[in-house]
């Protein structure tokens, strides 16, 4: 994870940190990290269907690898917002497992043109170092291999805090 901090003047100011971090997304196979628990009764529940709501829990890594050093967890919701399946509403928590974040946390929130190849989410709020966190996280795909249900996906936060 690469990370770079702003240095603030006083007790009352922000700082600023931004950090990139890969997100590792299993929709199927024995390490599945996205599982439907919701959608309409008849239909399919799929990604880009109306309706369908998702849990998720995915691994990040400082690298792409899923191998690289471990920075923690990407765990939330989705559900397929849109009716024409385009978009989704994403809420999920980063909650930090590395050394220098250990226990802290970045909520992440927003509506996701799902095949952008850049996807910007809102910062709403942290826990632990991330008090009062505001900012903004971009996602866009580093390497997604279909027949295997396997995606990485770059998440880069910019985000203000105490």
């Amino acid at each position: 994870m690469t990370t770079f901090s702003g240095i603030a003047s006083g007790s009352k100011e922000f700082k600023e940190t931004n950090m990139s971090m890969y997100l590792h997304d299993f929709i199927s196979g024995p390490n599945v990290t996205d599982i439907p628990v919701a959608g309409v009764a008849g239909k399919l529940w799929t990604f880009s269907q109306f309706g369908s709501f998702y849990v998720t829990d995915n691994p990040l890594t400082e690298g792409p690898s899923l191998h690289s050093p471990a920075v923690g967890r990407a765990q939330g919701v989705f559900v397929a917002s849109a009716l024409d399946g385009l978009s989704a509403l994403i809420v999920f928590s980063v909650r930090f497992t590395n050394k220098e974040y250990n226990g802290s946390t970045i909520e992440i929130q927003g509506n996701s043109i799902l095949m952008e190849p850049v996807r910007e989410l809102s910062v709403v709020s942290g826990t632990g170092k991330f008090r009062f966190a505001r900012g903004y996280a971009t996602c866009e795909f580093y390497s997604v291999d279909t027949p295997a249900g396997y995606a990485v996906v770059r998440l880069n936060i910019t985000v203000e805090h105490r």
